[in-house]
């Protein structure tokens, strides 16, 4: 396996720039997916990786190869499509032994490295038929098993379970998990799903609009975001986010949103002094606003809010609130008596979870 580097890489397409500036590197056996909303970049970026576009400028090293000029077969890569991209006329095994027969490898070597693949995989029951037999978690698990034969430095997933239904994309993403530990491999995997992403990597690379917005294991971007952006692309349900103006109360700092005022806590004051009686945007996540007495302390984090939407999922339960002018999303425990549509509910902050945002640059300030 090998280590993935790209240095101040462009793309442009005439005068639209997919890729600007991009400099990453993705460290030898690490499980590195690029994650963004559609059209921003990162698949260009794998397909950069793949020799499939070439760069307008920059460098990009597969361990300590520089393969700028370097044609995709020479790259030691092997590539997982969204449509899986299987031979009809071909059967599994002959799907997955293709590639090596084109490098004229024996017979012998092809059919080990197949039937290791399909042991790893579980596919030795379906070695002798054809795709249009296979479900789709069965073809994509073929189009891994071609990848794995080829025994590469580098893994390239280009979304694989878009294409699947929900239950099945859960299942490949623990079974993709599994063998990146067993093949101790280099894996770059590009998703728009930041499920996705949080679930399964080492470490997630943001993009918008062709640029990286931040780098980081999962938790640490999903609890210290960079911006607005992020904070907003990362969680499900996303980020609320409320114009507000920081004043300063008896107690200390205050977000006055209207219709609420909650007071953030005495470690936000040092970086937010500066703000004092300006326009902020004030983030808080769903899942960290609860009913009021149910686990949440503090008299001086709590709003009041008319349910107008909710959602019960089970073991927890999605609430669309109004607050004023402000539309709030909270993700919350069952609680003990139902929440109905227009019932008033006292609802509690976690404080020292929210963030504070700069209206103007979208920086996360706090």
């Amino acid at each position: 396996m090998a280590s993935v580097v790209l240095k101040n890489v462009v793309k442009r397409f005439g005068s639209t720039t997919a890729v600007d500036n991009l400099s990453i590197e993705i460290k030898d056996k690490e499980f590195a997916v690029l994650v963004g909303s559609s059209g921003c970049g990162k698949s260009t970026a794998l397909r950069m990786i793949a020799g499939l576009e070439t760069i307008t400028s920059g460098e990009i090293y597969i361990g300590d190869t520089r393969v700028n000029d370097m044609p995709p077969r020479e790259r030691d890569v092997a590539m997982v499509f969204q449509n899986y991209a299987l031979y009809p006329h071909m059967s599994v095994r002959e799907n997955m032994g293709f590639g090596l027969k084109i490098r004229k490898l024996s017979d012998k070597e092809i059919d080990e490295r197949v039937r290791e693949a399909a042991d790893i995989l579980g596919l030795n029951e379906l070695l002798d038929r054809k795709p249009k037999e296979l479900s789709g978690g069965q073809r994509q698990r073929v189009a891994v098993g071609r990848a794995i034969v080829r025994k590469p430095k580098v893994f390239l997933f280009d979304e694989p379970l878009s294409n699947l239904d929900a239950k099945l994309r859960v299942a490949m993403r623990a079974e993709i998990s599994k063998l990146h530990r067993r093949l101790e491999a280099t894996i770059v995997y590009v998703t728009h799903d930041q499920v996705e992403a949080m679930t399964m990597a080492d470490r997630i690379f943001i993009m918008s609009k062709g640029v990286l917005q931040q780098s980081g294991a999962p938790m640490e971007v999903y609890s210290r975001p960079v911006n607005r952006f992020v904070a907003g692309f990362i969680g499900s349900p996303a980020m609320n986010f409320i114009d507000a103006t920081l004043v300063r109360g008896d107690g200390g700092l205050i977000v006055d949103a209207e219709s609420f005022k909650v007071a953030l806590p005495e470690a936000f004051n040092a970086s937010l002094a500066g703000y004092v009686g300006r326009q902020i945007v004030f983030g808080v996540r769903p899942e960290d606003m609860a009913l009021a007495g149910n686990g949440v302390s503090g008299e001086q984090n709590i709003l009041t809010a008319r349910a107008e939407v909710v959602e019960l999922l089970g073991s927890e339960v999605f609430v669309y609130l109004s607050c004023g002018r402000h539309s709030i999303v909270a993700r919350m425990e069952v609680p003990d008596r139902a929440i109905e549509v227009g019932d008033t509910l006292q609802v509690a902050l976690k404080m020292p979870k929210t963030h504070v945002f700069d209206k103007d640059t979208s920086l996360t300030i706090a």
